[in-house]
C-alpha cells in the first residue's frame, strides 16, 4: 500500500513532528491525560494503568503495541512491568521518535515501521497485545484478529481500545460493534468495560483545559492544532444521554483459550 493512499498518514505525520518538539503540548497532555503519551484521542493514565492491572506482567514477559505511535505508552508500561516491549505503526515520524528514545537500565524496547495487515511476528510470542484506537485500521478485522490470536501465548491477553461515533459507526451496545461480532463469528471469548462516561468526563476535561491553554497554543504557532482540538471535544456542548447516543468507548479482554462468556 502506498504512504498516500493510508488514512491520516499526513496528518500524523505533522502531529508527531509537533509532539517531539513541542514543550506546550508535552504541558497540555500531562494536565489532560495525567501522563503524556502525545496522546490525540481518549486513553488517559488510568486506562492505561487498567491494562496494568488486567495483564500482570512481568520482567519475563512480552508486550506487543499495535499502532504504538512514539512509543512513550508502550515505554511506560514496559517500566512499569520490566516487560520486554514491540511496536509497530504506519508513521516513519512516530517510530523515528521512538527509536530515538533511549532504553533505560534493564529496558528493551523494539519499534518497526509496519502495516496493519503486512507485518507479522511469530506465534506463541507475547503475554499481551494492545491496541489503543489502531483496529479500525484493518482491511479485513476478521483476519487480522486471527493474527493476533495467532501472536498471543496461551493464557496470552488482547486488550483493545474501540471507539464509536466517529471512524465506526455507532452500534447498539458493546455486543454489537463491529469487533464484537468478529469476535463472536470466530467464538472467540471476550469481557468488555465500557468506557464511554468516562470518555464523556475526559472530553469535558480537556475542553476546559484547552480553553485555559489557548494563549499558549497561539503563541507558540499552534493555532491550527488548537482549533482541531476545540472541534475534537465538542462533547462539552451536550448532555452525555446526547454523547452517549451518538457515541460509545469500551475495553475489549480476550484471554486466548478462554471460554465463551458474553
Amino acid at each position: 500500500m502506498k504512504k498516500q493512499e493510508l488514512l491520516f498518514y499526513n496528518e500524523y505525520k505533522q502531529f508527531y513532528c509537533m509532539a517531539r518538539q513541542s514543550e506546550v503540548f508535552h504541558k497540555f497532555c500531562e494536565k489532560v491525560y495525567g501522563k503524556d503519551f502525545s496522546q490525540d484521542g481518549f486513553s488517559d493514565i488510568t486506562q492505561i494503568e487498567d491494562i496494568l492491572d488486567i495483564a500482570q506482567l512481568n520482567q519475563g514477559s512480552t508486550v506487543l503495541d499495535i499502532g504504538c505511535g512514539n512509543g512513550k505508552m508502550l515505554k511506560f508500561i514496559c517500566e512499569k512491568s520490566e516487560a520486554c516491549g514491540y511496536g509497530f505503526d504506519y508513521s516513519n515520524n512516530a517510530i523515528e521518535s521512538a527509536q530515538n528514545m533511549a532504553n533505560g537500565k534493564d529496558l528493551v524496547l523494539h519499534f518497526q515501521t509496519g502495516l496493519i495487515g503486512e507485518i507479522n511476528y511469530d506465534k506463541n510470542m507475547f503475554d499481551l497485545i494492545t491496541s489503543i484506537d489502531s483496529i479500525y485500521f484493518a482491511e479485513n478485522m476478521s483476519k487480522f484478529v486471527q493474527q493476533i490470536y495467532s501472536w498471543l501465548k496461551p493464557n496470552g491477553i488482547f486488550i483493545c481500545a474501540y471507539q464509536e461515533g466517529d471512524m465506526m459507526k455507532k452500534s447498539k451496545n458493546e455486543n454489537t460493534t463491529e469487533l464484537a461480532l468478529v469476535l463472536k463469528k470466530l467464538e472467540i471469548s471476550y469481557k468488555v468495560t465500557d468506557y464511554t462516561k468516562r470518555t464523556y468526563d475526559l472530553l469535558r476535561h480537556k475542553r476546559k483545559i484547552i480553553e485555559e491553554m489557548k494563549d499558549e497554543f497561539i503563541k507558540n504557532n499552534m493555532k491550527i492544532w488548537y482549533k482541531c482540538a476545540i472541534h475534537q471535544s465538542c462533547a462539552e456542548s451536550v448532555s452525555y444521554e446526547q454523547f452517549a447516543n451518538n457515541n460509545s468507548r469500551y475495553s475489549y479482554i480476550i484471554r486466548k483459550q478462554d471460554v465463551l462468556c458474553v
